[in-house]
């Protein structure tokens, strides 16, 4: 990057999530199909969560019985108001017909329609693989675990909206403890 992008840069305010989950809430949504990845999965998520500091009762496990219906679960739980994240875990896994193409197509779709129209922030950990090496691996033997990078997501993005994002208002309840503040890209916080 030049000096000249660098500098554009550092006088253009900038926004971003801080992985701090204390104070907020989430929602886990996990498909129960295939559930000896997707239980990886889930645990992966809710110790990442913990690790960012979610307390014990503020992450609620939704279960449905596979990722079709992830979305739906998604899109109800974000419509409670109780949530600052939603996270979404499952895995597709292709076999020897289309079906795979048309359940992943919509799966990423209905979760991306529920987080566009609720304004909650969904995170996407649900796999889409050709193989179960590829799931395995993906939910913690060799890719680390797409569970824990979905509740990173989550944290990020819930408090980039609760606290910093330009003209969002949080909805009632829905600010975390503590400073609102956020990074301009000139050193120091701003509220």
């Amino acid at each position: 990057m030049t000096a000249k992008e660098k500098s554009l840069l550092q006088r253009t305010p900038t926004h971003v999530g801080q992985l701090r989950a204390d104070g907020l809430r989430f929602a886990i949504v996990v498909s129960r199909f295939n559930e000896f990845i997707t239980e990886r999965l889930l645990v992966s998520a809710v110790d990442g969560l913990r690790r960012l500091g979610a307390a014990a009762d503020a992450v609620e496990i939704v279960r449905v019985p596979g990722a079709f219906e992830i979305p739906a679960a998604a899109r109800k739980a974000a419509g409670t108001g109780r949530f600052q994240a939603v996270l979404c875990l499952g895995l597709i896994l292709r076999g020897e017909t289309p079906h795979f193409d048309y359940i992943s197509r919509e799966v990423t779709r209905g979760i991306g329609q529920s987080a566009l129209d609720s304004g909650v922030p969904h995170s996407f950990g649900v796999l889409t693989c050709e193989t179960l090496a590829e799931a395995v691996d993906r939910a913690g033997l060799k890719a680390g675990n797409k569970g824990f990078e979905a509740a990173l997501a989550a944290v990020e993005m819930a408090h980039l909206f609760a606290q910093g994002l330009p003209g969002a208002k949080p909805a009632e309840g829905q600010r975390p403890k503590g400073k609102g503040r956020y990074n301009t890209g000139k050193g120091k916080s701003q509220r």
